[in-house]
């Protein structure tokens, strides 16, 4: 495996869809999906061992988004047994990007998407991740 390539372990996050997350048509309003991919992308990291909390508070790391994609696929209904599943694409220890597959309860295909995030310091500046988070991330030397 390459510096630039990454495993393809999964998490699931599973959740139903809230009222207030729908609009006048009972469908699901396209800016939920970016929350969910966060919500998936917090539960991958929880899942591995590493929480962004840590990371940021220990560490002074953030992730910050500086590309983000969603493929509308299907529409989800206020109710709706949602699955998102995430993986990490590709990382590098400058970036990572997340991908995201939504299907709801009956495995129909709601929604694919992708997050690219750089590793910034205090000052929001780019920085290195710092090596002991590098096996979180699927990063090999």
């Amino acid at each position: 495996m390459g510096d630039n390539e990454c495993c393809m372990t999964t998490h699931e996050t599973r959740f139903r869809v809230r009222y207030a997350e729908t609009d006048q048509m009972g469908v699901v309003y396209y800016a939920n999906y970016l929350v969910w991919m966060e919500l998936g992308r917090a539960e991958y990291c929880r899942a591995v061992g590493m929480r962004y909390r840590d990371l940021e508070l220990n560490d002074g790391v953030l992730l910050a988004v500086v590309d983000a994609h969603c493929r509308y696929l299907s529409s989800a209904r206020y109710d709706d047994e949602v699955a998102v599943t995430t993986w990490i694409e590709k990382a590098n220890r400058r970036m990572v990007t997340f991908g995201y597959r939504m299907q709801n309860e009956a495995s129909q295909l709601l929604a694919t998407g992708e997050t690219k995030h750089v590793f910034l310091g205090p000052g929001m500046r780019p920085v290195k991740l710092p090596e002991k988070y590098h096996s979180y991330f699927g990063i090999v030397r």
